[in-house]
């Protein structure tokens, strides 16, 4: 077998893998609620395989180094969701989501533009994400209402996914480690509810969703601190796993954390 078709076969893989993970996560999503949902979403049920299949091809040096480059990149998607917050309270879904989209890339690309250490980009993305949270609170309670699942739901999400893993895994070796980390971040599942459940479901409910997710993103944050320090010293798949620990860890404690506060809201 040609080495072409290989890597041919070897990428339609990775892509239907992800496609699959994404789809999975996104139907248990729209059965939970609001809430859970956004809790779900914010896993790394994309970038997780992206940075599973990168590390397949480079070593955990080039890994650690695009953790960087994707911290950065994730602080964008506070402003992301924030934009598309505001702008989703009025505007439709087209208005909404270029606008969110555009402003994820010119913030992605002015922080990819400055020579970061971690402790720097690090305090850059909690306080970034410490601002969102504090401008989008007061947007978390619109009722979700029933999700009718449309014929076309699965196959958008299934292409949006698989165009990400084939653009990280494709330009992976030819872009460098930092703009690797860029595009294994951008926030394909938050992109893909927006365009399904805007038209569905409203704006202002739509909104509630993604301001749901303030909390986990920051979770996600966690997950990329932990890629970064841990695959060079404990290896790879060590590090990669202890990072997905953590970002479930996060979430579980956060979903048990507002359990507890709709409880004390109910007495």
């Amino acid at each position: 077998m040609s080495p072409d078709l290989i890597f041919w076969l070897s990428l339609v893989l990775k892509m239907a893998i992800t496609a699959g993970f994404v789809i999975a996560a996104a139907m248990t999503a729209e059965r939970a609620g609001a809430a859970i949902g956004a809790i779900v979403a914010t896993l790394p049920v994309a970038a997780g395989p992206a940075y599973v299949f990168v590390g397949l091809d480079h070593d955990s040096a080039f890994l650690s180094a695009s953790a960087i480059g994707s911290i950065a990149a994730h602080a964008a998607t506070g402003v992301f969701s924030l934009v598309f917050i505001v702008l989703a309270q009025r505007a439709g879904m087209v208005v909404s989501v270029v606008g969110a989209v555009v402003s994820w890339f010119v913030v992605a690309l002015l922080l990819r533009s400055v020579s970061w250490t971690f402790f720097s980009v690090a305090a850059v993305n909690l306080a970034i994400f410490g601002a969102c949270i504090a401008l989008t609170n007061r947007y978390r309670h619109v009722q979700m209402p029933a999700i009718v699942r449309k014929w076309y739901d699965i196959p958008v999400r299934a292409f949006m996914v698989a165009c990400l893993v084939a653009a990280v895994v494709g330009l992976s070796g030819h872009v460098g480690p930092t703009m690797t980390g860029l595009l294994a971040v951008y926030p394909i599942v938050m992109t893909s509810l927006m365009l399904i459940f805007q038209p569905r479901v409203g704006g202002p409910a739509t909104a509630a969703l993604i301001a749901n997710t303030m909390w986990g993103l920051v979770g996600f944050s966690g997950c990329l601190f932990t890629v970064h320090l841990a695959v060079v010293p404990f290896g790879t798949w060590a590090g990669l796993t202890l990072s997905l620990i953590v970002s479930v860890v996060w979430n579980i404690v956060l979903y048990g954390w507002r359990r507890r506060a709709l409880a004390r809201r109910v007495q």
